[in-house]
């Protein structure tokens, strides 16, 4: 096993990767990613698991059981929604309504208390409406991303997409992506504030030109440490101050 050999060189944290990661079928014995992350989990000296990218419709309740019950699991979930708005969801052939969707992450949040929920975004996809793109708008406010990936959307030769007409504004496709840099930038400033005073696990990566230290919580944010830590070592700090990209832990 791959991430056996990692571990053994000193990795301590491993993502495992895949278009559709959760759909993962083990091609020995037909198991899927939850039991894939429970056979890596128990690696000796691994101290973090994360996974990406997810597919609504294979986002089971066995794959949160394992985010919630493995040690090394880490308490977040990306989760792609793409738009906010069903007409649109078919248009993209995403196979899922938002409702499914929202049902999803009310259970991760149910499930995994604490839990970082991300997702990615296009918009001006092929004929997106204002109404449209207003609920997408709509379901950001109410979800509450820890972060949002979001894109304006572009022709690809070989997709599916490409086909249709690619007919929304270049000017209306940056204007709703500015809309939602900005409705996000205030949403996560909110969500990171709310830590102040609280203890976080940070794995640091390294040290920036300053001096500080900087890493990753489990719930994947990124914190800078007011103390001296070395690459590699994990710490438990207190945040002290936030922004909307970053902490400030001590």
């Amino acid at each position: 096993m791959q991430a056996r050999q990692l571990v053994e060189r000193g990795v301590v944290e491993i993502t495992l990767l895949g278009q559709n990661v959760n759909s993962y079928v083990s091609p020995e014995d037909g198991s899927g990613l939850p039991e894939l992350m429970a056979r890596v989990d128990k690696l000796p000296g691994l101290q973090r698991l994360r996974f990406l990218t997810s597919h609504p419709r294979n986002a089971s309740a066995r794959l949160l059981d394992a985010i919630a019950d493995l040690p090394t699991a880490c308490e977040q979930f990306h989760l792609p929604v793409q738009s906010g708005s069903d007409s649109c969801l078919s248009r993209m052939k995403r196979e899922y309504s938002v409702g499914e969707y929202l049902r999803v992450l009310e259970r991760a949040r149910a499930r995994v208390p604490g839990i970082s929920l991300s997702t990615d975004v296009i918009v001006g996809f092929c004929a997106e409406t204002d109404a449209e793109f207003a609920a997408t708008m709509q379901m950001l406010e109410e979800v509450r991303f820890d972060t949002v990936h979001v894109q304006a959307y572009s022709p690809r030769p070989g997709t599916a997409a490409y086909r249709r007409e690619d007919d929304v504004p270049l000017t209306a496709k940056k204007e709703r992506l500015q809309a939602v840099l900005g409705l996000q930038r205030r949403i996560s400033e909110e969500r990171n504030s709310a830590l102040i005073g609280a203890e976080v696990e940070v794995l640091v990566e390294g040290v920036g030109e300053d001096g500080r230290a900087y890493g990753r919580t489990r719930q994947n944010r990124v914190a800078w440490l007011e103390r001296p830590a070395a690459a590699g070592e994990t710490v438990t700090a207190r945040v002290t101050a936030t922004t909307a990209w970053q902490l400030v832990a001590a």
